[in-house]
């Protein structure tokens, strides 16, 4: 369940959302403007300031710390629950995280540095990424039905982000150097706190003030507070959290060969010739979110006016679709393995239409997976629990890494082949576990009609 939520226009969003929705903006561009430049910094030659290591290594330590990013977020959203609150967790997590950027920025091929500014980036992540996804949740009260939209609205903002960082860190990085990639990295986190800070206080009001923990102890001589132990409802809420993130695993261990076994694929094997001009490979990061810009606002209308009318597909559902979609755009990387070990190259559509069906997929389970949390947590365990959900992206991203190391020696086609039937195996089955999931929600993932507001900004909105 989310948290106390601040009164909302019934139509359209709250402003708090947009407030979020650019935090996470300048975060993403900072994280994934990183992550473009990560692998191919660690594979890049010596004298022009990287690492040098063999693809195998760089993927391993790509795996180990994406899955570190996913890991750290359970402690976060603990220390935010009991102490620090929502609010103060996302700032604190996004000054380490500029700190990490600047470190990785420093002159010198020191591993001592890239070690430490990579820590820093894990810890700033711990605190930043649970609280700043509760807190969307915290904006909308329950049954509202706008909250799945409203988290693919946000998911917009994630994609911004790494859209920019793509055409801005990684044309850095790769066109004038390693260090100015990182640092514009930096610039975009020190933006997303300073957003985050002057305006903070103006649009979300009192949501993400308090820890939830302070909430429920203040509310506890209340004949409606929440009990103490965990109810029957409650409990199997919680399972289904924890079941639908064993499927999450699957899904994010094959959509994240995006920034590590598909970005070396783009650059040694596909055409990337455009009229004669070749385009930077970091640029093909870029492509999965513009694809979540152009399809993001379909994707949020399209849950949002299912809502209304009552007709809105199970969340397991949906993530099943999800990993069916993930599946087929794996198809398209088969036909451009075997382009490439025919005629040497393979053209650089088959990417593009992978991404699309990547993209697709995604919407249907990443923004639909965080807007469940928030409604199926038990408000004061809300941060832990994304927290935890945040888990099964930590095992998929350092299972990714090594799965993307089995391609030099089993090929890729094989390699793509296994990751195209696990993950159609793995929808097949959510489907058919969908209408006992949502048996176990107990209707919490239930909606209720919004009716139109006389006003278009209620006064109680920043109470």
């Amino acid at each position: 369940m989310a948290q106390s939520p601040a009164a909302a226009p019934t139509r359209g969003h709250p402003k708090g959302l947009y407030l979020l929705f650019t935090t996470e903006m300048w975060e993403r561009m900072s994280y994934y403007g990183m992550r473009a430049l990560l692998v191919l910094y660690m594979v890049g030659a010596t004298d022009k300031g990287g690492f040098g290591w063999s693809q195998a290594k760089a993927l391993q330590l790509y795996g180990l710390y994406t899955g570190l990013v996913y890991a750290t977020p359970v402690i976060g959203g603990y220390l935010a629950d009991r102490y620090l609150g929502q609010r103060l967790s996302v700032t604190l997590g996004g000054i380490l995280m500029m700190l990490g950027q600047f470190v990785l920025a420093m002159p010198g091929n020191s591993e001592a540095l890239f070690y430490t500014g990579l820590g820093l980036l894990v810890v700033g992540n711990g605190f930043f990424k649970p609280n700043i996804s509760t807190m969307v949740g915290g904006l909308y009260a329950p049954g509202d039905p706008r909250r799945d939209g409203a988290f693919t609205i946000f998911y917009i903002g994630i994609n911004v982000g790494a859209f920019m960082a793509s055409a801005v860190c990684g044309t850095l990085g790769e066109k004038y150097g390693w260090m100015y990639g990182f640092g514009s990295a930096g610039v975009g986190m020190a933006l997303g706190v300073l957003v985050f800070l002057v305006f903070g206080n103006k649009f979300l009001g009192n949501v993400g003030k308090e820890p939830t923990h302070v909430k429920s102890k203040a509310t506890a001589s209340s004949p409606a507070a929440a009990p103490v132990a965990l109810t029957r409802q409650e409990w199997d809420r919680i399972v289904v959290i924890l079941v639908l993130a064993l499927f999450v695993v699957f899904f994010w261990a094959a959509f994240e060969q995006a920034g590590g076994l598909m970005n070396l694929y783009t650059d040694a094997k596909v055409d990337r010739g455009v009229f004669g001009w070749q385009v930077p490979t970091t640029w093909f990061q870029a492509v999965n979110p513009l694809f979540i810009m152009l399809l993001g606002p379909i994707f949020a209308e399209m849950w949002t006016g299912l809502g209304r009318k009552g007709k809105d597909p199970s969340i397991p559902a949906k993530m099943a679709m999800g990993l069916l979609l993930l599946s087929f755009g794996f198809v398209f990387m088969l036909g451009a393995s075997k382009q490439s070990e025919m005629a040497g190259k393979a053209a650089l559509m088959w990417v593009v239409a992978a991404y699309f069906f990547h993209t697709a997929g995604e919407l249907c389970l990443s923004p639909v997976g965080l807007s469940m949390v928030t409604k199926l947590a038990p408000t004061r365990f809300a941060s832990l629990l994304m927290g935890v959900w945040f888990i099964a992206n930590a095992v998929a991203n350092y299972l990714a890494g090594l799965i993307g190391g089995f391609a030099e020696k089993l090929g890729e086609f094989d390699l793509f082949l296994a990751i195209t039937i696990a993950t159609a195996v793995a929808g097949v089955v959510l489907l058919a576990l969908a209408p006992m999931l949502k048996r176990m929600m107990h209707g919490a993932d239930e909606t209720t009609p919004v009716q139109p507001a006389e006003e278009s900004e209620p006064k109680a909105q920043l109470a």
